[in-house]
């Protein structure tokens, strides 16, 4: 790995508008952890959205805990695009 590349980083939220007010950091992890999170992610056909940015601002979350509201307007446009993807808008 080039030293002036960052160590891979993967997040996956979920959501359940029945239980939790925003969505929720279900998993995380670096380098081989989030390899395995991502191919995981494609076993099960759960739609992939790269932004590095916004992982590394969500890894910093505990799992299980709500994405806070700071980050609603940037998570909302992600899940609108894909239930979009989905066909359920």
């Amino acid at each position: 790995m080039n030293k002036h590349n960052k160590e891979l980083t993967a997040v996956a939220l979920k959501y359940d508008k029945d239980k939790n007010k925003a969505p929720v950091l279900i998993a995380k992890g670096k380098g081989k952890l989030a390899e395995k999170i991502k191919a995981i992610a494609k076993e099960n056909n759960i739609p992939i959205i790269e932004n590095k940015g916004l992982a590394e601002i969500i890894d910093k979350l505990e799992i299980y805990e709500e994405v806070p509201p700071e980050l609603y307007k940037v998570i909302a446009h992600i899940f609108a695009f894909i239930y979009k993807l989905n066909n359920k808008i």
